[in-house]
């Protein structure tokens, strides 16, 4: 059977992302649309207007032109969302980037995106450059004072005063990001998001099951090259007027401290920063009262903690669901659903539970792989086909790699996943980039790794090795870590004499998952 949201249909605005985002930016004025916690300095919705206009004309003069890429890899800055505004005013897309990848991750997704302009800190500048040179990136910004002779200052582009191009962007064709999300497997691949897909998620958003006043105050902890940042706070917080406080770095007792300081009324959080709202002390030191509702998403929230945070905080917990690939959320809680639940579908959006093999859809209570579709689903992955069509079948359901069933109710459970990322702290981590970075190591025959579970950070991941030479699990940890982002690396190494493998040969990653789960 197929399932449709109990929520009344939306109309999606026929807007690009930054006319739909800053649509009434003029009227919200003076009011703070981002503040940059680090240093305090405030962004007016008059001023970002304002910046983005400038930066674009600034972007055009160093001759970007609709269907550029440009590379964003920045902390949560509000000239991340500048940047993104000024892009895609133009007709170009932006890829997302995180600012903690290695110069060998980075140049991956750059080559992959083909970015033709790559935006980051003059801090962050040494890493990067030397990975540039290998890639189709023509022309580099830098935010921060210093800035290299090799790059554009950001001060050069907030200056210009050139008429801004006029490009007729075709919301339901035209591409706006291209964040990097692995799917259910294999390496990280680039999500197609049109301007409508996310204008029509952000819509679906402000009239779901937990609306979103006009003014609310958000503490900025998931990244904004994530695609719940760029949701949450550059589509929907942006056009309801709301406040978004940048945390370039996160620390959780800084984090409490915004929460109080800003008054915060609505946050959005990951499963780690739940533990800590539960257990942490410093909690019971500030007044949170302004604080009406916290949205847990990116991964699982254990029942007792989403109870126990909302009897501490003394304010709703709600759990979203969704993923890069439906442009952020397609299901959230409604006030009363079980906690057990993610609740009903948004406004729009279609689901059902598929048999895995046949894609039959089953009934109540059955249990298969969680489909939807509506408006927010990708366009595909950049480049690959074969990963799209396994993705997104010729029926338009986009198979999300999720094993639940459907309550009587039209409430979803997820119970287990077919995919194979592991979630550490809300961030994906694709296994085989790990596996394919320890089978370059001479001394590694073989690996498999998967995600363990883990009180603080969700899972990390752990590897299954089986050498060919001598080497301690420290010097392939090492080995690793040289050429990954700090959150990837693996945590535990067991060496085996063979991996488990299905005649075709493809590794069989339950049976190494309920290996690790029978030792002691």
């Amino acid at each position: 059977m197929i399932l449709h949201s109990p929520l009344p249909a939306v109309d999606i605005p026929e807007l690009s992302l930054p006319a739909y985002a800053l649509e009434r930016a003029r009227q919200y004025g003076e009011r703070a649309a981002f503040i940059d916690a680090g240093s305090g300095r405030a962004l007016s919705f008059d001023a970002l207007a304002e910046q983005v206009e400038r930066v674009a004309a600034g972007f055009a003069s160093q001759g970007m032109v609709r269907g550029d890429v440009l590379a964003v890899c920045l902390p949560n800055l509000p000239e991340f969302a500048v940047a993104v505004y000024a892009a895609t005013t133009l007709g170009a897309v932006v890829t997302t980037i995180n600012p903690l990848y290695t110069a060998e991750e980075l140049a991956r997704q750059l080559n992959d995106a083909g970015a033709k302009y790559f935006l980051t800190l003059t801090a962050l500048w040494p890493t990067h450059a030397d990975a540039l040179a290998s890639t189709p990136v023509v022309r580099s910004f830098v935010i921060g004072d210093g800035a290299p002779s090799a790059a554009v200052p950001w001060a050069q582009l907030l200056a210009c005063s050139d008429p801004v191009p006029r490009v007729d962007v075709d919301p339901a064709r035209d591409l706006a990001v291209l964040p990097y999300s692995s799917g259910t497997t294999g390496l990280p691949k680039g999500v197609m998001l049109t301007h409508r897909a996310l204008v029509a998620n952000s819509s679906m958003v402000i009239d779901g099951p937990n609306p979103i006043g006009q003014g609310e105050v958000f503490a900025c902890v998931p990244p904004m090259f994530h695609i719940y940042g760029i949701a949450t706070y550059l589509a929907t917080a942006m056009r309801l007027g709301c406040t978004v406080v940048c945390m370039p770095r996160f620390d959780f007792e800084a984090y409490v401290r915004v929460l109080a300081t800003y008054r915060a009324t609505f946050a959005v959080v990951v499963p780690p920063v739940a533990l800590g709202l539960v257990h942490h002390p410093i909690v019971d030191s500030v007044d949170l009262s302004a604080l009406r509702i916290v949205v847990s998403s990116a991964a699982p929230l254990a029942p007792a903690l989403a109870t126990a945070m909302a009897k501490r905080l003394g304010a709703r917990v709600v759990q979203g669901y969704g993923m890069t690939e439906v442009a952020g959320a397609s299901h959230a809680q409604r006030e009363g659903d079980p906690p057990e639940s993610v609740g009903v579908a948004l406004p729009n959006i279609e689901w059902k539970v598929a048999e895995v093999d046949s894609g039959a859809a089953l009934g109540i209570g059955e249990t298969g792989e969680v489909c939807v579709r509506g408006p927010s689903v990708m366009s595909g992955y950049l480049g690959n086909p074969d990963a799209t069509a396994a993705t997104i079948d010729a029926d338009g359901w986009l198979h999300t790699g999720d094993i639940g069933y459907a309550d009587a109710d039209g409430r979803c459970f997820i119970v287990d996943r077919l995919k194979e990322l592991i979630k550490y702290k809300g961030y994906q981590i694709a296994p085989a980039e790990l596996e394919a970075v320890l089978l370059a190591h001479p001394a590694v025959a073989d690996a498999g790794v998967i995600g363990l579970p883990d009180d603080e950070a969700g899972e990390v991941p752990k590897a299954f090795v089986v050498k060919r030479g001598e080497v301690d699990a420290a010097a392939l940890q090492a080995h690793v870590a040289e050429h990954v982002a700090p959150y990837k690396r693996i945590r535990d190494i067991e060496f085996v004499e063979s991996l488990p493998k299905s005649p075709a040969g493809k590794l069989l990653r339950r049976e190494l998952r309920a290996l690790a789960a029978a030792r002691p």
